[in-house]
């Protein structure tokens, strides 16, 4: 293994196109293997490996649980699948989402930087927030090569931007300079392994395939944080990696700094509609039962009417509140 390259590519919003330009541009005897992370909701059809097998000269297919890694040959994540690197094979797996994403960036390029180190090469295209920041610093740790598409021309600059914030990256290129430079790059020889992987490393990729993290020791590298998992409400533990700050639950759930606020502030809107529901679903219940008592007890229906007034009042201020919200950098729908 030590002898051969894999290179790993993790893409978002913009990411289809970005994808199909940089396949297209790899030569039919491009023999390195590669695997691709595309962010998708779960119910996507999964048909970008079709999409890149018609654009390129290399064979394009999703990836099937502990399939061999084959020369020349592009691994699809399916969605709602991890795709993870093992020696000389790929896992499929339902991990813990990360990032709120499965299939996400980090699994794949942390895996792949335990099992390849210096033969890993790992390349991060358009997209928003900041899924793939840490599976590049876990590349560069185990001295693999980074590759990021130029954030002036991306679709989506902040995924590409925040590997270049926090990671000392290799090379910072247009997205059409990318295909000869992996050229150039797998075809270099690759240096042995000198650095052990880190147990975190080793942990958060036993995670992403399926390992209990209590189990796998996770809680014994990490520091309890004062926030909770918006997915399953545990506590999450604070992991800091250079100037990276991530957060896991104990259950393996995962986030940056910017997936986190981007699920709390979609816990605050949902929050928000929960009570404008319930406000307006007390004001049609008052209304329809002071018309009730209104021919027999016109005070009670006259408090009836009030406090229907009052909430109306307030689910109309909660309505207001949801709607002219300034929309967040940190939220996304890719």
């Amino acid at each position: 293994m030590a002898t051969r390259r894999i290179v790993v590519i993790g893409a978002s919003a913009g990411g289809i196109e970005a994808l199909r330009t940089l396949v297209g541009g790899l030569p039919p005897d491009f023999q390195t293997p590669i695997a691709v992370v595309l962010h998708m909701p779960p119910q996507a059809p999964g048909v970008l490996a079709e999409i890149l097998d018609r654009v390129g000269p290399l064979r394009a297919t999703n990836a099937v649980n502990s399939e061999r890694i084959q020369p020349g040959h592009i691994h699809v994540a399916p969605p709602d699948w991890h795709l993870v690197v093992e020696p000389g094979k790929l896992r499929v797996v339902k991990g813990p989402r990360e990032n709120r994403f499965r299939p996400a960036i980090d699994p794949l390029f942390r895996s792949a930087a335990q099992v390849y180190g210096p033969a890993a090469v790992g390349v991060l295209l358009t997209g928003s927030l900041d899924d793939g920041t840490a599976g590049m610093w876990a590349i560069k740790q185990l001295g693999g090569t980074t590759i990021v598409q130029d954030p002036a021309e991306a679709l989506f600059s902040s995924m590409p931007q925040s590997a270049i914030d926090h990671v000392q990256v290799d090379h910072v290129v247009p997205l059409a300079r990318i295909p000869p430079l992996l050229v150039e790059l797998t075809s270099l020889p690759v240096p042995e392994r000198t650095m052990p992987v880190p147990e975190l490393m080793n942990v958060e990729v036993k995670i992403a395939m399926e390992n209990n993290p209590i189990d796998a020791g996770f809680e014994r590298m990490a520091e309890p944080s004062r926030f909770a998992c918006p997915e399953c409400h545990g506590v999450l533990l604070q992991i800091k990696e250079g100037t990276l700050t991530r957060f896991r639950c104990h259950t393996g759930h995962a986030y940056s700094v910017a997936s986190l606020l981007a699920a709390i502030s979609e816990g605050i809107e949902e929050g928000l509609w929960i009570a404008i529901r319930a406000l307006e679903e007390g004001q049609l219940l008052m209304g329809r039962m002071a018309e009730h008592v209104r021919s027999h007890d016109a005070a009670e229906a006259q408090q009836l009417c009030d406090r229907a007034d009052e909430a109306k009042r307030h689910s109309d201020m909660l309505r207001k509140m949801v709607t002219q919200r300034v929309p967040s950098t940190t939220t996304t729908t890719d």
